[in-house]
């Protein structure tokens, strides 16, 4: 046990956040470089050499040098074992960060040096509040003109609402950046330009002391002078146990495409970090029928389909990680990673205990053992097979379709159920078809495949076969990489008809005759692929006129 307790006390796993192209995707192959898990990092931008981010792995992203999709990569580095969840900082693919934001146990937020905090910063940085993780900044491109860094603070703190506390600070900035000044150890991370991957220059130095003014200049010494003693007197001071609540967030200033500042922060991020922490799962009893119930507050057991009480609350237990049993839930499907092999991949978190390949396991929502095989881990889509893994890993197993987004795997006596993964109402909806009728086949099974990833939410009409399709969507772009996964992994081109609808109810009444609903004419009627009924609207007034006409009507944004 003393072993696995040491592997696992070597865990890191982190997700990193951003807007596009702020360099997070960047930052994540210079971490990568620095784990010797690479030997030249490819520029986002150097499409001409043939280069492309080692974790943008599908076509559509190497084409159009954006992220898509969630990245896994593992490395060691001095000692730790590090897993890495690089995201889409596209609003579009917004649904696949925040299930991977649930397999992190903290997060790195990459913000543009040039631009401050942006929208989607906003949006991502809200789910690591909700769950409670420690947040790590990384103020990159540096090596161009920036704002202000007393501007850049401010704007995280009063945008985001997290107070801050830099560790290292940067002297200048564009042509004028000479490097940070480590406030700690009193020391100047030179830059010195030159080529990527290059080493930096590390000086101990004392501010004041004449020869500063050699390393930079003698301006930019008397500027960081007065700006360190207003840091001293103003910023938060460093605590330790407001980063890990994620109530204070420590900044880095740095540039990651000439790699100056990377290992610095991964120095300091790696000691301020923990090992892999305890997960809540919901109590559950197993029932005389073999189904896993919910304990509630009041002492009643809720399965599927049971009435919740009202006013009770499900209790939850604490999973700790060091535990003997092995526990992991599901956070991410993906369908052909290989093409030639045409797989099908689920990535699941291991929460607790060890994993041994070939293990046998309870698989909660079916109620029955499964045994886990071609377990592996990633390099984006580079794959290795393993023999165990422990928890805080990231491991990638082989679904012939018994997988679903959020699904809990353990061994032991005690049945677990880890809290779910959201589920976000599609905002955008588009009937599609195949163009060629003979490929009805390729057709469905490529879009119920995607679907199952959880990159699209498809509908039927009511009494419609699958010759058309309703497609939901969170962002826009989803439709396009759609469109271009069909042709590209399942050979089938489509037509593509955008609809008005922009909001989505499922009915929650069992008792109501949905034929005979009385709905204003730009409502649909739809079912999704579990047969639950739903109404589609275009407006949201057309909501309450469904409830006001309606009586024994009820309606939810999501699907339970």
């Amino acid at each position: 046990m003393s072993d696995i307790k040491n592997e696992i006390e070597k865990r890191r796993t982190f997700a990193i956040i951003s807007h596009p192209d702020a360099g997070k995707t960047t930052l994540t192959e210079k971490f990568l470089l620095y784990g010797g898990a690479i030997n030249l990092a490819g520029s986002v931008k150097g499409r001409k050499a043939a280069k492309h981010a080692v974790s943008d792995w599908m076509e559509i992203e190497k084409e159009r040098g954006i992220s898509v999709t969630s990245s896994v990569m593992q490395f060691d580095y001095d000692g730790y074992c590090i897993n890495i969840l690089d995201t889409p900082g596209h609003q579009d693919f917004s649904e696949d960060t925040y299930r991977t934001l649930m397999a992190a146990d903290s997060a790195v937020m990459v913000i543009d040096g040039s631009k401050g905090v942006e929208a989607q910063t906003i949006k991502l940085f809200k789910v690591c509040v909700m769950r409670g993780i420690p947040i790590f900044t990384f103020i990159n491109k540096m090596d161009r003109e920036a704002m202000d860094p007393f501007e850049l603070i401010d704007q995280i703190e009063d945008v985001l609402g997290i107070r801050t506390c830099p560790i290292n600070w940067p002297i200048g900035s564009g042509k004028s950046f000479k490097g940070v000044y480590d406030r700690e150890s009193e020391t100047i991370l030179r830059f010195v330009a030159g080529d990527n991957g290059q080493k930096v220059e590390t000086h101990q130095v004392k501010l004041g002391d004449p020869s500063v003014d050699e390393l930079i200049s003698e301006i930019q010494h008397q500027t960081l002078i007065d700006e360190i003693e207003l840091l001293d007197g103003a910023s938060d001071d460093f605590d330790l146990e407001s980063v890990r609540a994620g109530k204070l967030s420590p900044v880095f200033f740095g540039s990651a495409l000439t790699n100056f500042g990377v290992e610095a922060f991964l120095q300091h991020f790696l000691a301020m970090t923990t090992s892999p922490l305890s997960r809540d799962s919901l109590k559950l009893e197993l029932a005389q029928s073999g189904e896993s119930k919910v304990v509630y507050s009041d002492g009643s057991l809720v399965g599927s389909g049971d009435e919740t009480p009202a006013g009770a609350t499900p209790e939850t237990v604490e999973i700790s990680p060091f535990s003997d049993d092995f526990s992991a839930f599901v956070f991410k499907i993906q369908a052909n990673m290989n093409k030639a092999h045409r797989d099908r991949i689920a990535f699941m978190r291991i929460c607790s205990g060890k994993f041994d390949a070939g293990m046998e396991v309870m698989h909660e929502r079916e109620g029955k053992k499964i045994r886990l095989t071609a377990p592996q881990q990633m390099m984006a889509e580079n794959r290795h097979i393993i023999e165990e893994a422990y928890a805080g890993d990231i491991i990638g197993v082989f679904d012939p379709g018994n997988f679903h987004i959020g699904d809990t795997l353990y061994t032991g006596k005690t049945p677990i159920r880890f809290e779910g993964i959201p589920t976000f109402a599609p905002e955008h909806f588009a009937r599609v078809r195949q163009v060629d009728t003979m490929k009805r086949k390729q057709f469905t099974k490529g879009i119920y495949q995607i679907a199952e990833e959880g990159a699209i939410q498809i509908f039927q009409e009511m009494n419609v076969g699958m010759e058309e399709i309703l497609v939901g969507v969170v962002g826009v772009l989803q439709f396009e990489v759609l469109t271009y996964r069909l042709k590209n992994e399942y050979n089938v081109e489509i037509r593509m008809e955008q609809l008005p609808y922009e909001h989505i109810r499922w009915i929650t009444s069992t008792d109501i005759d949905i034929s005979s609903l009385s709905l204003t004419s730009d409502t649909k009627k739809v079912q999704d692929l579990k047969g639950n009924p739903l109404l589609l609207f275009q407006h949201p007034w057309s909501i309450q006129t469904a409830l006001d006409r309606n009586e024994g009507l009820t309606l939810e944004s999501f699907s339970k």
